[in-house]
């Protein structure tokens, strides 16, 4: 009898690792284009964002694993690599703004180093009322496209 609920579990646990990926690749897939391509920060710094990477500099990745349509938020894995908080979690708001020419999106990163996906899922969320001041008592970064 243990056996079989080890087995039971264990095909529970793998269904439900599909399934999350699954989803995550749909989700990731209704990203709007305007978030992809080359972009500059109000502070110089420069992305590549794709349906599947978030990558700033030369040394800083997060791997998208979700994107949040309804909410405008991304979940992140950060890259093992990075100078700090490697292998931990982050939550990407995402706001757009209007008659801010060149500035056409900006983001807050309202977690990241949450400890698992869940956590940074269940992270408040960014204020977007008061962009100036609504990120974690930061400015959300502004963000133009450069190609």
């Amino acid at each position: 009898m243990k056996i079989r609920n080890l087995i039971v579990a264990f095909w529970l646990l793998v269904s439900a690792c599909h399934t999350t990926a699954k989803i995550s690749q749909q989700t990731l897939k209704q990203m709007p284009s305007a978030l992809l391509g080359n972009f500059k920060d109000d502070y110089g710094s420069s992305y590549i964002i794709t349906n599947k990477e978030w990558v700033q500099g030369k040394s800083i990745k997060y791997h998208l694993l979700q994107y949040n349509k309804a909410e405008n938020f991304f979940i992140a894995k950060n890259d093992e690599a990075n100078p700090s908080d490697g292998g931990l979690y982050t939550r990407i708001d995402i706001m757009y703004f209007e008659n801010m020419k060149p500035w056409h999106w900006g983001y807050c990163l309202t977690t990241y180093k949450a400890s698992t996906m869940e956590e940074a899922m269940n992270t408040a969320t960014a204020d977007r009322i008061n962009p100036r001041k609504g990120c974690n008592g930061y400015p959300f970064s502004r963000m133009k496209r450069t190609d």
